[in-house]
């Protein structure tokens, strides 16, 4: 068996071999392997710089710079670029292009065994890198530029997962075209010790597909990852983040498999299907709208609504786990207008009026300051936009139990009562505010769903687990007792933007 090193040159062989064999001319169909390049070049451009973070006054590392395509247009407002590129024709066209720059440098290196000092950039970013790297060189390039990073500085990198996205022909191609969560293992592992008791680490910031490449090419599989640096006193299990522990916990993937079971195919939310159905129908959704869906989960309700209604759907979820789910299930049908992104939906920001519908479900209870997400909420809405949202609740503060207030504080969950979750959608705005408590109707899905799991139990066992099938078993029994003592709510919220 070949050993790590031995793999690593070998892939630094083979890649160098086939970017010489493609860099007969410096062209962009040259560096972009595709027919349409002029075309995904002129389009992908503003969006890629859109997701990108500040690079304003900015030191920026630039790696595999290619032909310049971005150096030039991070140079604009960038303090210095240092851009580095390991194919010698492609670092000089860039230094042809872009040497007159007073702000540029250029360095023809393998980034593999590149060194730069520790905590001399702000900004790294890559377009089309780590596919040609072997397993063992990404991690190993996450934690270098980790310690290249200053505390509270971002790394960018784009790359192509799944599958092959431009058209030329290659008479071989080493290009790894690896599965997202890979990358998000490699960067999520990789820990700085900086002493003093202080630990750097990687936080994602966000995670999306291009949206020029599933409109043109129906590939959603182009998806750039966007990390900061976070600096902490503790030990590693001390960063543990709120993210990390949807992904390991309450939305692991065996909790995904579980929870779709009972739910039904694409769903994690109360109801499934038949709730999404009737509550999209409120909507009145027409052909050509722009739906925002808060707490996507795994996507059913986003393809419903897309393929029935021909809306397009921009769906975004903090747990990785769901978003890679859905983004799966999309390379199934990219006929369907629906994207996704692993973002934070307090911290996330989408230009006013982008949205004619935000919808979630059965998720805002996991934030606590609900008041400046329904500003947000408002702000991205069009005039004439609504709101639909679906989300537990509680009952009356001064009689709940004490073994509800235990569990809501397990779970770190933020409930209002039906009627203070509607007060505080109106009091940002929005108008003909609708708000249902509709635990009633949570029981009895309750009870179909449990009956459903008890019927198939064989089933659910053989394709699960005896634990998983308990797990459910006990938590949905646990769900009616909480609502028959009055404890847990359920609520239905509709609202308007004049």
């Amino acid at each position: 068996m070949p050993g790590i090193e031995e793999v690593s040159v070998a892939t630094r062989n083979d890649m160098k071999k086939y970017w010489k064999e493609h860099s007969q001319d410096t062209t962009i169909e040259t560096m972009m392997l595709d027919s349409n390049a002029k075309l995904l070049h002129e389009l992908e451009i503003p969006e890629i710089l859109n997701k990108l973070p500040p690079v304003d006054n900015k030191d920026v590392l630039e790696l595999a710079a290619g032909i310049g395509r971005y150096t030039g247009l991070i140079a604009k407002s960038a303090a210095h670029v240092t851009a580095v590129e390991f194919i010698e024709d492609f670092h000089k066209a860039n230094e042809k292009i872009n040497g007159s720059r007073g702000n540029c440098s250029f360095i023809c290196a393998d980034v593999c065994d590149l060194e730069r000092q520790p905590s001399s950039y702000d900004v790294i970013f890559s377009n089309w890198l780590l596919m040609y790297l072997s397993d063992e060189e990404v991690p190993r390039l996450a934690l270098k530029t980790l310690k290249w990073l200053r505390p509270g500085g971002e790394i960018f990198f784009r790359e192509s997962c799944f599958r092959q996205s431009g058209d030329v022909k290659r008479t071989t191609n080493p290009t790894k075209y690896r599965h997202p969560s890979f990358y998000m293992g490699a960067f999520s592992s990789a820990v700085v010790d900086e002493g003093n008791g202080r630990i750097s680490q990687f936080e994602l910031v966000s995670s999306s597909s291009v949206g020029v490449y599933r409109r043109v090419k129906k590939n959603n599989g182009q998806i750039c990852f966007r990390f900061k640096k976070v600096t902490k006193e503790g030990s590693i299990d001390s960063m543990q983040s709120f993210q990390r522990f949807l992904d390991s916990q309450q939305y692991s993937n065996k909790s995904i498999t579980r929870y779709e079971k009972i739910f039904g195919e694409g769903y994690v939310s109360t109801g499934g299907q038949d709730t999404t159905t009737e509550f999209v129908a409120k909507l009145n959704l027409a052909k050509g709208e722009r739906v925002l869906d808060v707490g996507c989960g795994i996507g059913g309700g986003d393809f419903y609504m897309a393929k029935t209604f021909g809306v397009s759907v921009v769906g975004i979820d903090l747990s990785t786990n769901m978003v890679h789910r859905a983004l799966e299930t999309s390379l199934k049908d990219p006929s369907i207008d629906c994207e996704f992104e692993i973002c934070d939906a307090t911290t996330v920001e989408y230009p006013d009026e982008s949205f004619d519908v935000v919808y979630s479900r059965d998720t805002i209870l996991h934030i606590a300051d609900k008041k400046a997400l329904f500003a947000k909420f408002y702000r991205w809405l069009k005039p004439g936009g609504r709101l639909l949202i679906s989300d537990y609740c509680c009952g009356q503060h001064d009689k709940q139990t004490d073994r509800f207030k235990a569990y809501v504080s397990s779970r770190g969950y933020h409930l209002l009562t039906p009627a203070e979750y509607g007060n505080v959608i109106a009091s940002v705005g929005f108008t003909h505010v609708e708000a249902q408590d509709r635990t009633e109707h949570f029981v009895q899905v309750l009870k179909t769903e449990l009956d459903r799991t008890m019927l198939n139990k064989d089933t659910f066992i053989a394709e699960t687990s005896a634990k998983d099938f308990q797990d459910i078993v006990d938590g949905w029994e646990s769900k009616l007792v909480r609502c028959a003592d009055g404890d847990q709510k359920w609520g239905l919220f509709f609202a308007r933007k004049e």
